[in-house]
């Protein structure tokens, strides 16, 4: 499916593929997704599923998965990775340059450094080769076809996902900040008031 180039024409080198971020527009209202970026980690003909990035929850990580709280992005915070499945961790990691993810046992490979992370395997091991990773409750899913006609009906923008996305502290605009660099017409869209109300 073809994003919104930063003309605002369809572009056709703007495709939904592992490692591409879905921002929210500003009329995607579902309290679930409102001015959310949701990493794609997975589209393929049976559906697609990513992560929301910018949700931190005040679960601490170390109150469900101890081991790997030492080593987890700050805020070592559980994110709210989507409505799909709450009680499901999934782990994401950008690895630090030069280590390769088909090279390493308990991972597996998203889009350049980033990568799935098995919380079955041993922290300890992993860790020297990780230069971050966040930890997620639950993932966004669509069935086929359902994306692509979000996307059609206006409520995404496709942009591509920069590494250290992944790891943002969810403290900041990372909703904002993904639209500025975007370039015009939309990071215009980066000012859009919460509550257009109090405008």
């Amino acid at each position: 499916m073809r994003g919104v180039a930063a003309h605002g024409q369809a572009d056709e080198h703007c495709e939904v593929e592992p490692g591409t971020l879905l921002v929210a527009t500003p009329g995607l209202l579902d309290p679930n997704f409102r001015r959310t970026v949701v990493y794609v980690i997975e589209h393929r003909g049976e559906g697609s599923l990513g992560v929301v990035l910018n949700r931190p929850s005040s679960v601490p990580v170390y109150d469900v998965l101890p081991a790997w709280a030492p080593h987890t992005s700050r805020p070592k915070a559980v994110f709210v990775g989507g409505p799909v499945e709450s009680k499901t961790a999934l782990c994401l990691a950008a690895l630090r340059p030069g280590h390769d993810p088909t090279g390493i046992g308990g991972v597996v490979g998203v889009r350049g450094p980033v990568a799935l992370v098995d919380l079955d395997s041993d922290p300890n091991e992993l860790a020297p080769r990780l230069r971050g990773l966040r930890v997620f409750a639950g993932y966004a899913g669509w069935s086929p076809t359902q994306l692509d006609n979000e996307i059609s009906r206006g409520d995404w923008i496709l942009a591509p996902a920069l590494p250290d996305d992944v790891l943002c502290a969810g403290t900041g605009d990372l909703w904002g900040q993904v639209l500025r660099r975007q370039g015009m017409p939309l990071a215009l869209l980066a000012t859009f008031p919460w509550d257009v109300t109090a405008n």
